[in-house]
């Protein structure tokens, strides 16, 4: 009973370790191939169209400040004090409503570019998906988080993603 168990035991870490090592690696790079895919490029117009739109409606608000700030520093000298203060506090709330709309702006922003990324990075994870299957990889790695690596012992699928995603790169020049 003894010596079944041993060799149990040890035919179990000769088959695990084999396991192991048997083990296909690859390595991608996400950042790189997200920055090629077609869609990439229109997300980025779409983000700075969008961009432009909101710097238009932050520069209308500077203008009307602007404008008021003028005619208040032009009339101030002849209003009561009553009235100046309203001014003031007009102004004041004009400043405000600036400050704030620019930190919707900005979250708007970051929502947007997250709204138009979410659907090309699932693209992209799809693709390494299905070519680390089709290749029968244990694990795909980001190159983007390597510290190290064998480069024998770790294949780069870059190449297949792209073919998958339809990527062609320019040519040589």
């Amino acid at each position: 009973m003894k010596n079944f168990l041993k060799l149990t035991l040890v035919l179990a870490l000769t088959l695990s370790s084999t396991t192991v090592f048997a083990q296909k690696l690859a390595r991608v790079n996400t950042q790189e191939l997200f920055a090629q895919m077609p869609e990439t490029k229109e997300m980025q117009a779409n983000l700075e169209s969008f961009s432009k739109e909101l710097q238009e409606q932050l520069e209308q608000i500077q203008v009307e400040f602007n404008n008021r700030y003028a005619e208040f520093e032009k009339t101030q000298a002849t209003m009561n004090p009553t009235v100046k203060q309203m001014k003031q506090a007009e102004l004041n709330g004009l400043q405000q409503r600036y400050g704030e709309f620019q930190q919707i702006a900005q979250q708007d922003f970051a929502k947007k570019q997250q709204e138009l990324a979410t659907p090309i990075q699932e693209k992209l994870d799809a693709a390494i998906s299905k070519v680390a299957k089709a290749g029968g990889y244990t694990a795909v790695f980001d190159a983007m988080y390597f510290v190290y690596y064998d480069a024998a012992q770790v294949v780069d699928i870059n190449a297949a993603v792209k073919k998958e995603l339809g990527i062609v790169d320019a040519p040589a020049k």
